[in-house]
């Protein structure tokens, strides 16, 4: 009896010991997680500091570029509509909004936020090597070379989305808003933190857009996306599309759809793209796996 009692006390200590080894484990993870967040953080308040010290010419040519009728979207519409005779409503002489500030502190909290929106930008590609740095030990060899490259594409394409959003999304979106009217009694006076609010989403959200092939990668590795439901689903992103196209373009000329609505066509048939390499990858490694068993 005491033998079966002793036995019982010895196998409750070491499943006792596995478990605060898992949770020393867990913890442990937490941990350096904290710390590639720390990092992160410090390289994004290092970037809002420059930004801060740098606010005079960020402000007038970067925030402001697309309020400005030499802005450069703005300039090479012009140059187009002349060159294939598009028409005056193509090309962008006035923005007629007036951007007014309503608050106590608000260019104080303008320069904070618009500094920290600069930040995040600049240190985005330095928080993706963060949390590289944090996946990769729990990887595989085989997962570690098929996401090989994962911080150099992610970035590219984020630095592509912020550039499409900024230079072609952002003026147009602005440009339309500030014509569209419902009665010439009203005018646009904007308030500041709209029009940051405003030009600040549509860039980032571009960027992240932008990110779809990642994410198809990362879906389709786990199971969750195949490339059959998005050719299946394809004639419904289109029409998303081409209603994102036309709310953003200043004019119905379908020149101008094409140029917004084609990059975003292009990212979906490269993520399709993508989960079908993934696909067949997954085909190939289980039919090595069922052959080697055999």
């Amino acid at each position: 009896m005491s033998e079966i009692s002793g036995k019982k006390i010895i196998e409750t200590i070491k499943q006792k010991g596995k478990t605060i080894e898992a949770e020393m484990s867990f913890f442990d993870h937490l941990e350096v997680l904290r710390w590639h967040l720390i990092r992160s953080a410090i390289a994004i308040a290092i970037f809002m500091g420059l930004a801060f010290a740098f606010y005079d010419f960020i402000f007038d040519t970067v925030i402001m570029g697309p309020k400005k009728p030499d802005f450069w979207t703005y300039r090479m519409m012009c140059i187009i509509g002349e060159k294939f005779n598009l028409g005056p409503d193509f090309c962008v002489t006035e923005i007629p909004i007036n951007i007014i500030n309503t608050d106590m502190a608000g260019q104080f909290t303008l320069q904070l936020n618009s500094s920290l929106l600069i930040g995040l930008v600049l240190g985005f590609p330095y928080l993706l090597y963060e949390i590289w740095l944090f996946v990769k030990p729990a990887l595989t060899d085989i997962e570690r070379k098929s996401a090989n490259g994962f911080v150099f594409y992610a970035t590219l394409l984020f630095i592509l989305g912020i550039l499409f959003g900024y230079f072609m999304i952002a003026p147009l979106s602005v440009n339309f808003l500030a014509h569209y009217s419902v009665s010439p009694e009203i005018d646009n006076q904007i308030t500041v933190d709209s029009y940051l609010s405003s030009v600040a989403t549509l860039t980032l959200g571009t960027g992240i857009v932008f990110e779809l092939p990642i994410i198809i990668y990362i879906l389709s590795k786990i199971g969750i996306m195949t490339p059959q439901f998005m050719r299946a689903t394809r004639r419904y992103a289109i029409v998303v599309i081409l209603v994102i196209a036309a709310i953003v373009t200043p004019t119905p000329d379908i020149l101008t759809m094409l140029t917004v609505s084609f990059p975003l066509f292009l990212l979906y048939e490269l993520s399709i793209v993508i989960a079908g390499r993934v696909e067949r990858a997954k085909l190939k490694a289980e039919k090595a796996f069922y052959n080697n068993e055999q």
